[in-house]
């Protein structure tokens, strides 16, 4: 199938449509000076969801910036069906798997790929399906491709991990095989993490979610579950080297007290792992993830029930337990996000991108010595629910909607 012919989208014709104008097809250059003036004014304007104070300056509704360099954005592909996972090939195409159960592969023009065969089954209810996608560092040589994935199971479903062969023709995923299962399987539609990622060594980066019932909610803090985890896995999908011992029973487990973890990002300097955290009403989350580190859902949170309940004991403070870098009240749903590393967009170098559902923008956060600094709402305009974002190997940005847009950023 092929793509629509692309719709080219400046910063500043997004600011004008936020407004209420339509601008589309127009062309601009954005000319707002950044800053990072802790006085200047939140980019955040709606009242908050909590009445919860912070722990430290600048842990949430940090001052706004906004980016010099003009950029603009094209809509590759409006032909997508519910996207989730998004990774770019050596030669430029995009890997990209739906929700349903398909992967599929986009040209750098947008142009897509019938659907590829191969792919075990997915149990798609609710917030199921396939999910997050990744390749191995050695794709050049060796094909493999990883994702994560809701499996049905007896007793329900659970978030898996599956590695199979991309075709020499691009056309199927060959000799597809379940390396790991977050264990125990659950009956509900809700919360499977579901991003993969590689470090900085060559091991496997998986987020698995808790589930979201009352009932699993307590299996975050359990080192004995893989519910609410950041896991560590060698490609065979075994616990990998230098994982910190938290329970014998679960090696693989790198860290825990996790909600449910749709971003997953290595930090291009550092290498440091970093992470986005649905919470609750008024408790996403940015954390700075180190092995063996408690991260405190249930028992902390700065969110409430959707029903505007106090969860737990209504503590945001813990010892022993982990302190978001940031936390976004309201709530803006962050998902997939990515570190920008290049020097065609220089304010951008080492910022955050984060995909914002609920938001329904691109967030970009600023951060310096582990803090953030200042942040940036892009394509607000759009009205799209930003799934994935990811940098191409042209040094672009590429996102997905959940409306099933395939988006180009870059400098003018």
């Amino acid at each position: 199938m092929h793509s629509k012919l692309p719709i080219f989208i400046t910063a500043t014709a997004l600011l004008l449509s936020a407004c209420g104008n339509n601008v589309t097809g127009v062309k601009s250059t954005q000319t707002d000076s950044l800053s990072t003036d802790s006085v200047s004014p939140s980019v955040e304007t709606k009242d908050p969801n909590s009445v919860k104070k912070s722990s430290f300056a600048g842990q949430t509704r940090i001052s706004a910036v906004k980016t010099t360099t003009a950029f603009e954005s094209k809509i590759l592909s409006s032909d997508l069906k519910s996207p989730w996972g998004i990774v770019s090939l050596p030669d430029g195409k995009l890997l990209i798997t739906e929700k349903g159960g398909t992967m599929k592969i986009a040209s750098p023009s947008g142009t897509l790929s019938a659907a590829l065969t191969g792919i075990p089954a997915v149990d798609t209810k609710g917030q199921g399906g396939l999910l997050g996608v990744t390749i191995d560092p050695a794709f050049a040589q060796n094909r493999m491709v990883y994702w994560a994935f809701a499996e049905p199971v007896s007793g329900g479903n659970l978030t898996s991990l599956a590695k199979g062969k991309l075709s020499a023709d691009e056309k199927a995923i060959e000799n597809a095989v379940v390396i790991y299962r977050a264990t125990p399987a659950y009956n509900g539609k809700l919360h499977y993490g579901g991003r993969v990622i590689f470090d900085t060594k060559g091991n496997l980066l998986l987020s698995t979610g808790e589930r979201s019932d009352k009932e699993t909610r307590p299996q975050a803090q359990d080192p004995k579950s893989g519910l609410g985890k950041v896991i560590r896995l060698t490609t065979d999908g075994k616990p990998a080297p230098g994982n910190p011992t938290i329970d014998p029973a679960r090696p693989e487990i790198y860290s825990y007290g996790h909600r449910n973890v749709q971003g997953l990002a290595i930090h291009p300097v550092s290498g440091d792992v970093w992470e986005a955290e649905f919470g609750p009403r008024g408790g996403d989350e940015i954390n700075l993830v180190q092995p063996g580190k408690n991260y405190g859902w249930p028992t902390i949170t700065y969110g409430i029930e959707y029903s505007g309940e106090t969860i737990s004991e209504g503590l945001t403070q813990k010892a022993g337990l982990e302190q978001p870098v940031y936390y976004w009240d309201p709530s803006i749903s962050p998902s997939g996000m990515t570190f920008y590393k290049g020097t065609s967009i220089p304010e951008w170098e080492n910022n955050l991108f984060v995909g914002s559902l609920s938001g329904m923008h691109i967030a970009r956060l600023v951060i310096e010595n582990n803090k953030v600094v200042g942040e940036e709402r892009l394509l607000s305009g759009e009205n799209q629910r930003f799934r994935a974002v990811i940098q191409g190997n042209d040094g672009a940005l590429y996102a997905v909607t959940d409306q099933g847009r395939l988006y180009w950023i870059g400098k003018k």
